[in-house]
């Protein structure tokens, strides 16, 4: 009999079917000489600090830094009461071990996912029980029945795995005793009254700074004004184009004057076509999706999604056999992966409403060794889902089309570039105008592109034009935006390494591999996490820093947590670690001199207070604020926004804390600002921000609409009162 471990039950049902194993047992499944048993992702955890020691039982200063000379490890902890062992938890972790035990269990094998997360899961069950019984490692990218029958066939030694199982220990040990460690004396010394933890973490902190860097470039964001000049130009066929005014290769102009004399005297007059080039292009489809671009895909397209939920419904997915190990970074397959790939697009094209333009390649683009990072990229398996979630449709739609539109033809298109020199004038420059023309979709076919066509008329190159129209427009220069988690998790992946949003995925591919900000699995985990403990919120797609999440950023003095280039190391370190480039106790030995330096200069700190918990506060979220003014109810605050307490009863008088009106004037309501506009109908607001970046000061109102029972903002300076 062969024991085979793995990490879910789902997938445990996924190896027995492909063994033809039907007899299930309790806990396991039996037949075919293999017993197939589960895990339910962690059954241990380490121990918390009060076990090594019962002084940790109530933080105290004195007590920290705390680092167990060796780590322990227990059975999970009951989830709703964390003082209790998790009793499903224990009973499958017997039932693995007797499992071990049986004398007809001739060899052990582990099939929990192939990461370094996994790989922990695996060998903290198995090497708990000391087994003295050879144990292998089934290395799988997908769950159908052909690649758990082949990867049986080819199972590794566990030991040959041990460079990515120090990885996840050393991950794991990181960051327990980077998070016990700052979050306990941070807390103790930056908070005031009792309540939920400052929670300090390696990766939670750099992204944390991401966000704020942003909101900060956002705020002190000065737009100034520039302009642009364009001119109409009337062919000899009578037909127009347009051209932009360019100047020393700048077409934007800070001086309005200049622009207004150019515009003056080329009215009328006849130009010439200095130059026209033609060029056809081409136009290569999106690289396969990795984690992140999958994610951040999503997220900008379809409403309601976070980058977790994009991460659950591609997990079930693979766990379903329908896609590949979701879990990855890489944008490109393994070369080995040719004929595999080949019989899916087969499949999966034999009813496409593009099946005759589909044709299987074999590109460096596609299958390239030196671009796969432990897996490649998310494809489709070549089994066909036939009944789906709405969710999980969108996501395999997704990751179906992407891996088609490889194998489409290549989109080509046709680009014009003019050259119009006005005649008769002293210009110092010229007139440039572009064209773009599709020829073939090809690819965008399948992702639902369409492409604008802009069509210039024909001319050549000496063909003298009109100057029919002339036009002097004014721009203003516009913020960054603030992040999503598309451009948050793309500069994770990147590590902030001088990328821009526009930057191609080809370029990103190219970053120095593992240097990054957590992993494509943790990363949705991470953003998730700083929304739940307050340090940012979301609004729409956009994400920003709360107040106590900027307070932590400024004042929190262990700067290194916050910075890209640290942490980046770190997380490259551990994927050496993993490639056996580097050793884990030298990475351990730096976390813990890290940890107990950090330690001293929070309790060398000045005495600050980042984070309040009112003893109070059950109360002071039911104070009345005032009368409500449609229905004469109370007032009071609730989480999401200012409302009535007769709002069971019907009433929809309420003002919302992200009210889209006050956001676009960089503004929140505040309690003071409520009670203003309850008591006196209207409250001075200070510091309101313009379209154009400009500060101001007004009167705002909340009023009923004449028309239904909903309120709008209106606004008034100096007696002039404009309406929204």
């Amino acid at each position: 009999m062969k024991l085979i471990i793995a990490e879910k039950p789902s997938v445990a049902k996924n190896i027995a079917d492909a063994l033809g194993i039907k007899n299930k047992k309790d806990g396991y499944f039996e037949g075919n000489q293999y017993i197939v048993t589960w895990a339910f992702g962690h059954l241990l955890q380490l121990f918390d600090a009060k076990d090594y020691d019962s002084k940790m039982t109530r933080w105290k200063m004195e007590n920290f830094p705390f680092i167990p000379e060796k780590f322990e490890y227990k059975v999970k902890s009951n989830p709703k009461n964390r003082q209790w062992a998790d009793q499903g938890a224990k009973k499958q972790l017997m039932v693995i071990h007797t499992l071990m035990k049986r004398t007809d269990v001739k060899s052990i094998i582990s099939a929990c996912d192939y990461d370094r997360e996994g790989q922990l899961i695996g060998d903290s069950i198995i090497y708990r029980a000391k087994p003295n019984k050879p144990v292998y490692r089934l290395l799988l990218n997908e769950w159908t029945k052909d690649e758990v029958l082949r990867g049986l066939d080819s199972l590794k030694p566990n030991e040959q795995l041990r460079p990515l199982q120090d990885a996840g220990v050393s991950r794991q040990w990181a960051d327990w005793v980077i998070g016990i460690n700052l979050t306990s004396v941070a807390t103790l010394k930056y908070q005031k009254g009792k309540g939920k933890a400052l929670n300090i973490g390696r990766v939670l902190l750099p992204t944390l700074k991401i966000i704020y860097d942003r909101d900060k470039e956002i705020e002190e964001f000065v737009p100034e004004d520039y302009f642009k000049l364009t001119a109409s130009f009337n062919t000899t066929n009578n037909e127009t184009y347009e051209g932009i005014y360019v100047e020393n290769k700048e077409d934007k102009f800070k001086e309005r004057n200049q622009l207004d004399k150019i515009q003056e005297i080329i009215l009328q007059k006849e130009a010439v076509i200095i130059d026209k080039k033609v060029e056809k292009k081409k136009e290569f489809p999106p690289f396969l999706f990795n984690l992140s671009n999958l994610q951040g895909y999503i997220t900008s397209k379809f409403r309601g999604w976070t980058s977790d939920k994009v991460l659950k419904v591609a997990q079930s997915l693979y766990e379903k056999k329908f896609i590949t190990y979701p879990r990855t970074s890489s944008t490109a397959l393994e070369e080995s992966l040719v004929g595999k790939t080949a019989k899916v697009l087969k499949t999966l094209s034999e009813d496409h409403p593009y099946n005759n333009e589909i044709k299987f390649t074999k590109t460096k683009r596609l299958f390239n060794n030196a671009k796969v990072e432990s897996h490649s990229a998310i494809i489709p398996t070549y089994m066909k889902p036939k009944r789906l979630s709405a969710d999980e449709q969108i996501v395999y739609e997704t990751v179906k089309n992407r891996f088609i539109a490889q194998f489409m033809p290549i989109a080509e298109y046709e680009e014009t570039k003019i050259k119009t020199k006005v005649l008769d004038v002293d210009l110092k420059g010229i007139f440039e105008s572009k064209g773009r023309v599709q020829l073939v979709e090809g690819w965008k076919k399948v992702e639902k592109i369409t492409s604008k066509d802009k069509f210039l008329p024909i001319v050549q190159e000496k063909d003298v034009v009109t100057v029919e129209k002339t036009e002097v427009s004014s721009h203003k220069t516009q913020p960054p935006k603030p992040h999503t988690e598309k451009t948050l998790l793309r500069v994770m992946e990147t590590c902030g390494k001088s990328m821009k949003e526009e930057d191609n995925e080809e370029i990103i591919g190219s970053i120095l591999t593992g240097f990054s900000i957590g992993t494509p699995a943790t990363r949705a985990e991470t953003i998730k996490k700083l929304k739940d403990i307050g340090y940012i919120t979301s609004s729409g797609k956009n994400l920003t820093s709360t107040e106590l999440g900027r307070r932590l950023v400024e004042t929190f003095p262990v700067k290194p947590l916050f910075d890209l280039e640290f942490t980046g190391r770190l997380e490259k370190t551990l994927s050496d670690i993993q490639k056996g480039l580097e050793r884990k106790s030298s990475f351990l030995n730096t976390i813990f001199n890290f940890t107990s330096d950090a330690v001293e200069t929070i309790k060398a700190d000045k005495d600050i207070i980042i984070h309040e918990v009112s003893s109070t506060s059950s109360k002071s979220s039911n104070e009345v604020l005032g009368a409500c003014p449609n229905c004469g109810g109370k007032i009071i605050e609730g989480r999401k926004g200012f409302g009535c307490s007769n709002w069971k009863k019907g009433c929809k008088f309420v003002i919302w804390k992200n009210d889209k009106y006050l956001a676009a004037l960089k503004k929140k309501p505040t309690k003071t600002m409520v009670k203003a506009i309850l008591k006196n109908q209207k409250a001075f607001v200070k510091g309101l921000t313009s379209k154009q970046g400009k500060k101001f000061n007004a009167y705002l109102s909340y009023e009923k609409n004449p028309n239904n029972d909903y309120y709008s903002w209106s606004m008034e300076f100096e007696k002039r009162k404009a309406s929204s």
